[in-house]
């Protein structure tokens, strides 16, 4: 099976995920594995023109890593997952992803910049 998108997380991803017990995050790491290899809008949603969520229901608790596509450069495509949030109520708050959108902006300006 071919592998579709490499996956690069964001240093609050990171945190995010280093702070959740072992086998919440074993599951969110099985579920962004999962979606490099399928095309699963159940895991992997579009939410606008560029912000994206991986989905991951653990122990009856939500979680949502916004991310965004970075198809520049000659090298694979990659996503970039930006911070996560434990999901509280039933709509994406905007508030999150206007972050996303924001983090979106400035790693576009930091790597044309490079």
């Amino acid at each position: 099976m071919k592998q579709n998108f490499d996956i690069q997380l964001l240093p609050e991803a990171v945190e995010f995920l280093n702070n959740l017990d072992s086998k919440a995050r074993n599951k969110i790491y099985y579920n962004l594995k999962k979606v490099q290899y399928t095309n699963n809008k159940e895991l992997f949603k579009k939410l606008n023109e560029f912000i994206w969520e991986f989905r991951t229901l653990y122990n009856g608790k939500i979680y949502r890593l916004f991310s965004f596509w970075d198809k520049t450069g000659d090298e694979k495509t990659i996503v970039i997952g930006t911070h996560l949030i434990l999901k509280k109520a039933q709509k994406t708050p905007p508030k999150e992803i206007k972050k996303a959108e924001s983090i979106r902006s400035k790693y576009f300006e930091n790597k044309t910049k490079m």
